[in-house]
Order: C-alpha cells, then structure tokens, then sequence
C-alpha cells in the first residue's frame, strides 16, 4: 500500500506541469513601433540574476504583411556593457546564447533603454 501511495504521489508530481519562472502580474509596457514592427517588454517579468543582469520577457510583432505572428522572448540584459542576449524564444531554451551588442537596431535598443532605467533598482542592491 505504501509503495502504491508513493507510486501514485511520484505520478501526480510528474504529470504536474511547473509553474513558470516567474508567476507575477503581466504588466506589458509598449515602445515605439518601426518599421519593423511593435516590441513590448512586461514590467511584471523584471528580475535581477545572480549574475547581476536583468532577466525580462519581451514580446515582438511584425510589421505587415506578418502582424498577426508574435514572438516572446526572455531576455538576459547586462545593462553595464549595452550586451543581450534571448535565453528563450517562444518557450524553447536557448542554451548557450550569445551575447550580443545592441549596434544600430532601434527596437533592441529602445527595449535596453527602458528595461535597464526600470531595472536601476534591483541592480542597486
């Protein structure tokens, strides 16, 4: 009886679908659209790791013909050095991204700009 207990309780616990990294409030904030399309990043999402970077969800839309496709991101941003890079895209993991330079793309730009002043604090300490 025991054995079919904890059998019973393994399965459960199994079949029990995590919760996700962070279960706060989406609280989407929009930046300037482009001509390549709209990009929002979710206050609610906002961490700091213990790397000392900030970790956000951000969300991208194309601009037409493709606007009914989005994309979600999870975003690992060290603000000191202008440097990205997408942890997740879209629910998949990206093992070992790299680290990328923000360079001349507007929407990455605006999305560091304002993830990195909303996220002055928590990198404070």
């Amino acid at each position: 009886a025991a054995l079919a207990t904890s059998l019973a309780t393994a399965l459960l616990l199994w079949l029990t679908p995590a919760a996700p990294a962070w279960a706060g409030p989406v609280d989407w904030h929009e930046l300037p659209a482009t001509a390549e399309g709209r990009p929002w990043w979710d206050a609610g999402s906002l961490r700091s790791n213990r790397d000392g970077n900030l970790t956000v969800l951000s969300r991208f839309q194309p601009a037409p013909p493709d606007e009914k496709k989005s994309d979600l991101y999870v975003m690992e941003i060290d603000c000191g050095q202008s440097l990205f890079r997408d942890t997740s895209i879209n629910g998949f993991p990206q093992w070992n991204s790299s680290w990328q330079p923000v360079g001349a793309d507007g929407l990455i730009e605006e999305t560091l700009a304002a993830v990195c002043a909303a996220g002055a604090d928590l990198l404070a300490g």
